[in-house]
């Protein structure tokens, strides 16, 4: 016959294997969300260096389509002045060892040096 005490004793095994049992999927839970949270990092990780390199491919194309573009509407005489400022800054020492901004660096004012020179030869040479 079961006693009152037997009903209390097992309504508290009850509790204690809902809360052993809890346990268990919780701490399955929290390394499952670890897991994916390592697995979220490392694929954040590839795709910033992914996008990284696709950036740095877009610049360099940018650069070449910019400077191109600027070539194809220059008259003789202003490509030849330019190609003398690329070889004179092309010709100095290089003090430090290069990182990708500085050559960006320097080819701008290159363009904006070489332009202030043509703009003035320009009308020279169109009153000749």
């Amino acid at each position: 016959m079961a006693t009152i005490g037997d009903g209390f004793k097992d309504i508290f095994l009850a509790g204690v294997g809902a809360m052993a049992i809890t346990g268990e999927k919780a701490k399955d839970l929290v390394d499952t969300l670890i897991s994916k949270g390592e697995l979220t990092v490392d694929q954040g990780k590839q795709i910033n260096t992914e996008l990284k390199h696709k950036a740095d491919a877009a610049v360099e194309s940018m650069r070449f389509d910019a400077l191109e573009a600027r070539m194809s509407v220059m008259t003789p005489e202003e490509r030849a002045a330019f190609a003398a400022k690329a070889a004179e800054i092309a010709a100095r020492p290089v003090a430090a060892p290069a990182t990708k901004e500085q050559p960006a660096a320097e080819a701008e004012p290159a363009e904006a040096a070489a332009a202030p020179e043509t703009a003035e030869e320009a009308p020279a040479a169109a009153a000749e």
